[in-house]
């Protein structure tokens, strides 16, 4: 995120790279109009429906004023998460909520939301003590104790939150018990889970965004530098605001956390305004590293050194900035293989005037911004958030879904080049490298605008497909049903770590079908702020069942041979396959 004035510039017109002049269909709106015959890509796409008001997510998300921000605290919201909190086989909901600069609203703060199987949802907050308002930011999950029960921690402005689950419907807030308080007000945004030293408890990172005092903050003004933009007076900073710290916890194993910031080397990092944080296996050696999606400065890579230390290499792996050099508004990201070739790749969402970027992985860490060649440079109209790179039609190719909403409402009521409420954008993968930005064709839900920030993708519904569920500022939540093709295949899959953390947090897998290869790793944070649904979800096309590779963090490999499709499959390390209730 950005103030200042830039080159906005955007083309109603698309064209499917891939496809042979006369093949070519035009994209009129953003929509993919007429299907290329034949293309693996092009079979009928159903889309996607809210069905949020049905599904009883009916409460307004209280963040900040809604029609001005006065300090950049206020600007960038919340995210969202799938978790099976209750364990019993389906996706719940929580959603991180805030509050005003005058004070709590009624009914403001974080909600969570338990399934109940039938396509609604019940507001358990009161019961679970999570609702905790005020600045809160970001959402990880995991299970830190190895209790069989997933966690939460929980970023804000202010303190940070450590919930531990009961596994009766209620959290305790253990911050202060697991040595997580700290004695000045931090401006935290993204966490994850990971585990750094590969000892099977989960460590924690935790992102900070700048050093911010609202009681001394300048406010906006057309006379300050960064605290106007397209001349209307508008929230401070980044630029301009100190730059913080980001941190790293290792779990003692007994409940406790050590901040091991200085010595693991993470603690001199502070060139970079740090938001979404994601933890993957960048060169595939077993070892998890880090990546931090920073506003406005270099995003950054942290290498694990495999000696509890990490060294940042963000700039030599082409991950710090654009193909072109540019640094670019670094808000969310999504993880997966979208080329089918055995490596976890990067989406990055970004700032108006900024295509948002698709970075390719070598397997080796390396990787080269393929953005212009796969076709997304063409979409700068909006500011991005959350992101996903999954198979939304399941037909074995991962498409790219991202959330879009404002950072300045006060500019979109002078100027509709930015709008107050924008839509989300799909692009379809055509299973050449390359995408297709859908709109109306992709469902009414795509088209709709709201202003979003954290994305969560998983199957809320059990029915076979990725759902996606959005958090909107001021706003009820979206949660958009997919109602993708019948015809193609899916595999699902659940890991349970033994000697490994119970989340397998880190596990990766890899699923073969029909001649194709792809990756997938178990994650605790990412989209923007947000965590996805745990099970690794694998579109599989026509094909009738896969083989399934699972390395698990510990080191140990299992593999599976032939597993039909349309199904979800659980593996207990060192147990195997574990029998279960049928998928719905």
């Amino acid at each position: 995120m950005a103030n200042g004035k830039g080159n906005e510039g955007w083309t109603r017109r698309h064209l499917l790279r891939a496809a042979p002049a006369a093949l070519v269909s035009p994209l009129l709106g953003g929509g993919l109009r007429n299907a290329v015959a034949g293309h693996p890509a092009m079979a009928p796409f159903s889309g996607f429906v809210d069905v949020a008001q049905s599904a009883g997510l009916k409460d307004t998300i209280v963040y900040g004023e809604p029609d001005s921000f006065t300090y950049i605290v206020e600007s960038m919201a919340t995210g969202c998460a799938f978790f099976d909190y209750d364990n019993d086989g389906w996706m719940d909901i929580f959603i991180l909520g805030g509050r005003t600069l005058e004070g709590i609203p009624t009914g403001a703060g974080n909600k969570l939301y338990h399934n109940n199987r039938d396509g609604t949802f019940t507001d358990v907050t009161a019961k679970s003590g999570l609702a905790d308002p005020g600045w809160a930011q970001g959402v990880c999950v995991g299970d830190y104790d190895n209790d069989g029960w997933e966690d939460l921690f929980l970023t804000y402005y202010g303190q940070n939150r450590l919930y531990h689950n009961n596994g009766d419907g209620k959290f305790t807030n253990v911050t202060a018990k697991a040595g997580l308080l700290y004695p000045k007000a931090r401006y935290s945004t993204g966490c994850t889970f990971l585990d750094y030293n590969r000892d099977g408890w989960l460590d924690l990172f935790v992102s900070n965004y700048l050093e911010i005092d609202l009681a001394t903050a300048q406010k906006p003004s057309l006379d300050v530098p960064n605290c106007n933009y397209e001349g209307v007076a508008t929230m401070c900073g980044p630029e301009g605001l100190p730059k913080a710290q980001h941190y790293l916890y290792r779990n003692n194993g007994d409940g406790t956390f050590t901040d091991v910031s200085a010595e693991s080397g993470v603690a001199r990092l502070r060139g970079s305004y740090g938001l979404t944080v994601v933890s993957f296996d960048a060169d595939e050696d077993g070892w998890p590293d880090i990546f931090v999606a920073c506003d406005m400065t270099p995003s950054l890579l942290l290498m694990n050194n495999h000696d509890g230390t990490f060294r940042e290499e963000g700039l030599l792996r082409g991950v710090a900035v654009s193909g072109e050099g540019r640094q670019m508004g670094g808000m969310g990201v999504g993880v997966g293989d979208y080329n089918l070739d055995g490596h976890t790749d990067l989406v990055k969402t970004h700032f108006y005037n900024q295509a948002n970027g698709l970075y390719r992985n070598d397997g080796k860490g390396n990787f080269d911004d393929v953005t212009t060649e796969a076709g997304l440079n063409k979409e700068t109209r909006f500011v991005c958030f959350g992101a996903g790179i999954v198979d939304l039609d399941n037909d074995g190719y991962p498409d790219i879904l991202l959330a879009s909403g404002t950072v300045y409402p006060e500019v979109a009521r002078v100027s509709p080049r930015f709008p107050a409420r924008s839509p989300r954008l799909l692009f379809r993968n055509l299973g050449d490298g390359t995408f297709a930005q859908m709109g109306a064709e992709a469902g009414p839900a795509i088209n709709a605008a709201h202003c979003s920030r954290g994305a969560a993708f998983g199957d809320f519904d059990n029915d076979g497909d990725v759902d996606v569920l959005i958090m909107n500022v001021n706003e009820p939540p979206s949660l958009l049903r997919n109602d993708a093709p019948r015809g193609n295949r899916w595999i699902k899959i659940r890991l349970e770590g033994t000697k490994s953390n119970r989340s397998a947090i880190g596990a990766r897998v890899t699923v073969r079908y029909s001649g194709k290869m792809q990756v997938q790793e178990v994650l605790s944070g990412c989209s923007f702020f947000s965590s996805n649904d745990p099970r690794l979800h694998f579109g599989l096309g026509a094909a009738t069942a896969a083989d399934i590779e699972v390395r698990w963090p510990s080191g140990r490999i299992d593999q599976l041979h032939s597993v039909a499709a349309n199904q979800l499959v659980t593996l207990r390390e060192e147990v195997g396959r574990v029998p279960g209730r049928p998928f719905r």
